[in-house]
């Protein structure tokens, strides 16, 4: 049995979606025969030092061992501005290690202010100088997407990500009454701050038209910041025929099954792409997806049933929706293209054997 290191950064809150990750991944690895130990660097509680130190100890007998060291900006700095990462691969340098970078950052922060610039052009110095001293670098975006890479791409691969929460198949008395039953809209997830503002309008927006057409629509939001997001999603839907469901933070199975039994998933969290594991929840439990396209998108989301509008058209988004809600055979076909690229793309044990492939192990 091979013996693998997912190496992490500080831990995030409520919930890690990293941690989340490695753990599936583990899972799906250990059914393979490579055993996969997941070590954190506590730079934040300890601090640098301490952290390298014990980081230069514990690796003491990594030689030849591949390490997986998982990157987002904000796993390896307070400020976005990750230079602690650098430290780390130059000690799994000095010990040998056979390094693989997971890039769950595909490019660096947005922004037009000169504090976004400078912060983005250090975090894409960082990623280069990650993919230059890496053996190995797996990016969960198509490859010719991320435009920070250097010319020569040989090292780099896409895996998507994974579902956050269990795969479960639609039942089949779900399929059977699927006509007399009231359709549901699901939303996983709500951003904070300004981007989540817009997203409530998106939503509201969309689910408005929509029910216009489909006169019983339900409306479920659950997961991260959709309680926060409640009181200006009510305001928003008022005076519409939604019924509305604002659920919180959930246990995963919990989400899965809830997901399993909406209609459609509206994704507005930004792009939809290969990296977004929320999006991909809804594709685990056979949902066709509703989202905006961008530059990150490509395959093979693109292969699954997937209906994508330019990002930020909500009328199109709109559109779009009903379209799915309302047209039974475009919705069939939707949940069989999505439930075929789930199973060849976007499972645990095919993203496992992707790393298995990729690392030749």
């Amino acid at each position: 049995m091979s013996r693998l290191v997912a190496l992490l950064g500080r831990r995030d809150a409520p919930t890690d979606g990293l941690e989340d990750y490695c753990t599936r991944l583990g899972r799906a690895l250990l059914t393979r025969g490579h055993h996969f130990d997941r070590i954190r660097v506590p730079w934040r509680d300890v601090g640098w030092l301490r952290a390298l130190w014990r980081l230069s100890l514990e690796s003491a007998g990594w030689r030849g061992r591949w390490v997986l060291v998982q990157y987002t900006a904000m796993s390896w700095s307070r400020r976005g501005f990750p230079l602690g990462l650098v430290a780390v691969l130059a000690i799994l340098r000095l010990r040998s290690c056979r390094i693989a970078v997971v890039f769950h950052d595909p490019a660096g922060f947005p922004g037009r202010r000169w504090i976004d610039r400078l912060r983005r052009t250090y975090q894409e110095w960082v990623m280069r100088r990650a993919y230059h001293w890496a053996e190995r670098a797996v990016l969960n975006v198509p490859v010719d997407r991320a435009t920070w890479l250097p010319l020569r791409r040989s090292k780099a691969t896409c895996i998507p990500v994974g579902s956050n929460v269990p795969a479960t198949p639609r039942r089949p008395e779900r399929e059977r009454t699927r006509e007399q039953k009231a359709r549901t809209v699901a939303v996983f997830s709500v951003t904070g701050g300004k981007s989540g503002h817009r997203e409530v309008a998106d939503i509201a927006r969309a689910v408005s038209r929509a029910v216009e057409a489909v006169p019983c629509l339900r409306l479920v939001v659950m997961g991260r910041g959709s309680k926060e997001a409640e009181e200006a999603l009510r305001r928003a839907v008022d005076g519409t025929n939604v019924e509305l469901s604002v659920l919180g933070l959930l246990p995963a199975e919990d989400i899965s099954r809830l997901l399993a039994e909406a209609d459609v998933l509206l994704f507005v969290r930004g792009q939809f792409c290969t990296q977004r594991t929320s999006g991909i929840a809804g594709m685990a439990c056979g949902l066709p997806v509703v989202g905006y396209a961008g530059p990150q998108t490509g395959p093979p989301l693109t292969e699954a049933g997937v209906t994508l509008v330019p990002q930020g058209n909500a009328e199109a988004l709109a559109d779009a929706l009903t379209r799915v809600l309302s047209d039974g055979g475009l919705w069939q076909r939707l949940h069989e293209q999505t439930v075929d690229a789930y199973r060849r793309y976007f499972a645990w044990d095919a993203i496992a054997e992707r790393f298995v492939e990729t690392l030749q192990l």
